[in-house]
């Protein structure tokens, strides 16, 4: 926020970064595209700058915008102050790089035992341990539960608080448990006010398709009984747990089952194919591609790559609820986060794309230390707690 003379309120950069995205682009469409929001929100936005400024920045016509005096005048300085602003926050997040080193030391073990092609044992614990690095936080419990035959932890604020979140933990489909997810549950638990069902769905290559997704179909139903109304629930998920969930949903809805009221979805994966997979940041990361890669094949099992209920990306969408999309900006996964926004967006579901300025994939994970972490666990906490809410509040506010 910046105090603005004459203004009666401060400036929001949001907005100041809209009206830049708009005169660049002398298209709405395309500076809505590139900021990741919606044109309605983009232009309540400029028509809020007009309000706080006293002058009308652009014209809009049906065929073409164009700067007014005004606007050229302020595109320069905000121009200038984006670059400074911008500035500061790189000087920051030099200090910062301290934080990525220690999240690229904690991945490091998995990466090595994936390249030296290590046994799914040894790789399955040094995932463990680095889960391990990352506390459950204080003021939650934890209980074990049946979930209609599926082994699951419940975590919550209150033992006695019922299951309302179905959370399906990410590693391939062949990594990852409950038990090491409690930190990450035990945060969106806390910042929802809602109980955490990690779900320990079998994994491969003991279990392959379609095992995992009909764990998590059984633990589903399981906690449909136990409400008065399917929008009660919500799924949430990290990395291909995402295209897990949204396999589930697609189940749900083809099947005639009353679906939950949304899905958040942390850097989620979710296309099989491994299209998106490349660029600078899967160069850099070249082992955890090939950690994927194994994973993916073992869970497959020689079932066709691009089924919608492996790859929901390549999907039809259609009658899904509200979604949301956290992406770290250098997550090699970033093309897929941003590829089910837009399908999301041609099959008219409601989806919000929130994008954070972080290397790291599941970077939700280090909620204890790393601050964009635990903004996106406040985010997700409150889409939790009312996804139509949150996201119509997103599009009115952009």
């Amino acid at each position: 926020m910046i105090a603005f003379p004459g203004a009666a309120d401060a400036i929001e950069l949001r907005h100041l970064r809209s009206f830049v995205a708009v005169a660049e682009e002398l298209n709405f469409r395309r500076a809505a595209e590139r900021l990741y929001i919606t044109q309605p929100a983009l232009s309540r936005q400029i028509r809020a700058l007009e309000r706080l400024v006293g002058s009308q920045l652009l014209r809009r016509s049906t065929h073409r915008v164009e700067l007014t005096l005004a606007g050229e005048a302020l595109l320069e300085r905000a121009h200038r102050l984006l670059r400074e602003v911008d500035d500061a926050v790189l000087a920051v997040q030099s200090i910062g790089g301290v934080i990525a080193a220690r999240i690229m030391q904690l991945w490091q073990p998995v990466g090595e035992q994936a390249a030296d092609h290590g046994d799914v044992q040894e790789l399955r614990t040094a995932y463990e341990a680095m889960m391990a690095h990352v506390d459950v936080p204080d003021g939650v419990h934890v209980r074990p539960i049946n979930a209609g035959g599926v082994p699951a932890l419940l975590v919550a604020k209150e033992p006695t608080d019922p299951p309302g979140v179905l959370y399906l933990h990410g590693g391939g489909y062949v990594l990852g448990s409950a038990f090491g997810n409690r930190p990450l549950a035990g945060a969106l638990a806390l910042a929802s006010g809602i109980g955490v069902l990690v779900v320990d769905y079998r994994l491969a290559p003991e279990h392959p398709f379609p095992a995992a997704l009909d764990d998590a179909h059984a633990a589903y139903l399981w906690m449909l009984e136990r409400v008065a109304d399917a929008a009660q629930l919500v799924v949430a998920a990290d990395s291909v747990g995402c295209g897990l969930g949204l396999a589930l949903l697609l189940r749900l809805r083809d099947d005639g089952v009353p679906l939950p009221a949304g899905a958040a979805l942390l850097c989620p994966g979710v296309d099989a194919t491994l299209s998106t997979l490349e660029g600078e940041a899967a160069d850099r990361l070249h082992m955890y591609v090939q950690v994927t890669r194994r994973c993916m094949d073992m869970y497959l099992a020689g079932h066709s790559e691009r089924d919608p209920l492996v790859s929901p990306v390549l999907g039809d969408l259609t009658g899904l609820p509200p979604l949301l999309i956290q992406a770290a900006a250098g997550d090699m996964w970033l093309g897929d986060a941003q590829a089910l926004h837009e399908r999301a967006q041609e099959c008219g579901v409601p989806t919000e794309m929130q994008l954070y300025p972080v290397d790291a994939h599941v970077f939700q994970l280090f909620w204890s230390f790393l601050p964009e972490a635990a903004d996106a666990i406040e985010a997700a906490g409150r889409f939790i707690a009312n996804p139509s809410k949150a996201i119509g509040e997103s599009a009115n506010t952009g």
